[in-house]
Formats: C-alpha cells, structure tokens, sequence
C-alpha cells in the first residue's frame, strides 16, 4: 500500500515537474521571439540622442517612432547589455526588421547614421547659424559665437569680414552630434578642397584672390536673379575693375544700410559711409555680402568676355538685365526702367 502511494507521489511530482519545465520552456520561447521580434515599419526613423543622454527619453522616441515592439523585454534586455549606463549621443536608424538586442548594441557602440549636411542661399551668419543648427545638435547661439568670434577667423586664415567664405554651400555627410570645433575644421578642409589648382589658376588669371573671388560672386549672385547671367555680370564687374572704375553695384549698398528688401536705391543710399558701399569705395569690398554659390563662384572664375560696364534692370521688372557698354546707353535704360517703376508706385 505504502509503494503504491509512493509511486502516486513520485507521478504527481513528475507531472508537476513536467508541467513547471513546459511552462520555463514555453516562457523562454516567448521572451526569445519576443526580444528577437523585428521592428515593423514602413520605412526607416531615425532617433535623435541628445547631449543630455537621457534613457528615458530613448525609449520615448523608440516607442513614438519605432513600434518597440516591447517595453518590457527591451528595458530587460537593455539592463543586461548594461546601456541605460552607457548611452552616447547621436542619430541612429531603426530600419524595418532589425531586432532590439541590434538596436541595442547600435546605440551602446555609438553607431551611428550620417546626416547630409546641405546648406545654400544664405546672406548672413545668422541664417548660416540657423541652418546648420536645423540640421544638427549644435546650438545656434553657441555657433554664432564662433563665427563671429575674430579668433576662431584668424585660426583658419580669414578675418572677420572673410570668415564666411569659409563655408562652401553643398552636401556634406557628417555626424549629427559633431561639436562645433570639428564643424569648423570640416568646413576648412572643404574649402581647401574646394579650391584645387584649376581655379586657383582662374583666379590668378583674372587677378583676384580666392577670398575676392567670393567677394566678387556674392555680389553677382545678388544682382543678378538669373543664373544664366552671371557669367555675364561678372565679366561686367571685372571689366571696371580692369578700367579703373568702382562697381557701383546697388547690392552693395543694399547690403550697406541693412535692407536687401529695398527695390529701389535713392542718392541718399549711395552715400551711407561703409566700407561695402562700392559707390564711395574702389575694388572690392573687404568680404562677401552673401555666401556665394559654387555655381556663382564659377561664373565669376569663367566670366563672359565681352565690353559691358553697364548694367540696369530691364523695364518689364522680369529680374533680367539691360546691358550698356556706353553711359549714355545706360542712361536710356535706366531711365525707362525708373518709368517703370513710377509707372507701378514702387519707391
């Protein structure tokens, strides 16, 4: 009798052993899928990872923007994998189908996905400021400050007035959490780059430096609204300057008072004192008063050679140009041009 209860307990034990086994089985079976489940997305996101590094915050983002799969298995398994300790900043990609324990190893690595950095049509350093910090985590403060700062402009060969010249408008691939001394020095390998012996050739052959050349071009971008006509504005603006004669170029003077909105330049903007005022002033001024294009840039490398020293805006107000190789020619011009702009009330 004693044997049989025996065996009965030895069965019990035996089933509840079984069913406590199937149940660590089945438990790892679904903690395995679930921490191995894919992320499922339409297409990739990106997180962004700050200078604060806060945890919390990764998880935030990764469950808004990247469907976690889990919360809990994911705060688990990054507890393992020890991150909540090791976050680095950054921008990371969460593509469809990448598991957490990757996603987890990508972000404790610091493995992070490049950001193309595109900046173009910019006037001042504060739009350049604003862009760049648009596009990464520098703050735009911080980042003015170091343009402006006549240091950080001697350091890399430029002054105050040319430190803008520096920055190349193009794309760029680089780290979303680059600190601003490493944007800094990119940019002047860029433009190292940028100029290579081909236009530093052009630039001697039309007599400038490559800081005058951007000089030149910022104000050819300025006035002419058409690319087509660059090449012929800078041909135009190199021929008064072979001559002898100041640019007067209205760009200048808009970019002198502080107006680039005004549509109309009256006598007594052409005598506001600046050194950018190339009415009062000879050559060119002492920076650009944009940051030129490459295309511009190029243009006034290769400008059109012809005999024009005069230019006005055409009378049908399109943003295209009359052309004079006279005054008196020009004078015509101008003259139907300002009707025109009577004729509409613009003053």
């Amino acid at each position: 009798m004693e044997q049989i209860k025996k065996k009965k307990r030895n069965k019990v034990i035996r089933l509840i052993f079984g069913i406590l086994l199937l149940t660590v089985i089945g438990a790892g079976i679904f903690l395995y899928k679930t921490a191995f489940q894919p992320f499922s997305l339409s297409e990739t996101v990106y997180i962004h990872i700050n200078k604060e590094k806060d945890y919390e915050e990764v998880v935030r983002q990764l469950k808004e923007k990247a469907n976690l799969p889990s919360e809990k298995i994911f705060r688990m398994l990054a507890e393992r994998m020890n991150y909540p300790n090791k976050v680095k900043t950054g921008r990371y990609s969460i593509e469809d189908g990448i598991t957490m324990p990757d996603v987890i190893r990508r972000l404790r690595s610091g493995n992070q996905a490049p950001v193309n950095l595109t900046f173009n049509n910019i006037r001042t350093g504060e739009n350049l400021a604003g862009r760049l910090s648009q596009q990464l985590m520098v703050d735009s403060l911080s980042l003015l400050q170091a343009i402006d700062n006549p240091a950080n402009a001697e350091k890399f060969g430029f002054n105050h007035y040319t430190f803008v010249s520096m920055f190349i408008p193009n794309t760029y691939e680089v780290y979303w959490d680059m600190n601003i001394d490493n944007l800094l020095n990119r940019m002047k390998k860029e433009y190292d780059f940028f100029w290579n012996g081909e236009r530093m050739e052009k630039a001697r052959r039309i007599g400038l430096t490559p800081i005058q050349v951007s000089t030149l071009a910022s104000i050819v971008e300025e006035e002419a609204t058409y690319a087509d006509e660059y090449p012929i504005v800078a041909g135009l603006y190199l021929n008064r300057l072979n001559r002898g004669m100041r640019l007067e170029a209205d760009p200048t003077v808009k970019f002198a008072v502080g107006d680039f909105s005004l549509r109309r330049i009256l006598y007594r903007h052409l005598e506001v004192e600046s050194p950018y005022n190339t009415y009062k002033n000879d050559g060119v001024p002492p920076g650009p008063i944009r940051i030129p294009s490459i295309q511009a840039i190029d243009a006034t490398l290769s400008p059109q050679q012809h005999n024009y020293l005069f230019m006005c805006a055409k009378d049908d107000l399109s943003g295209r140009h009359n052309f004079a190789t006279t005054h008196a020619e020009h004078a015509r011009n101008a003259a139907a041009y300002q009707k025109a702009l009577n004729e509409r009330r613009i003053y």
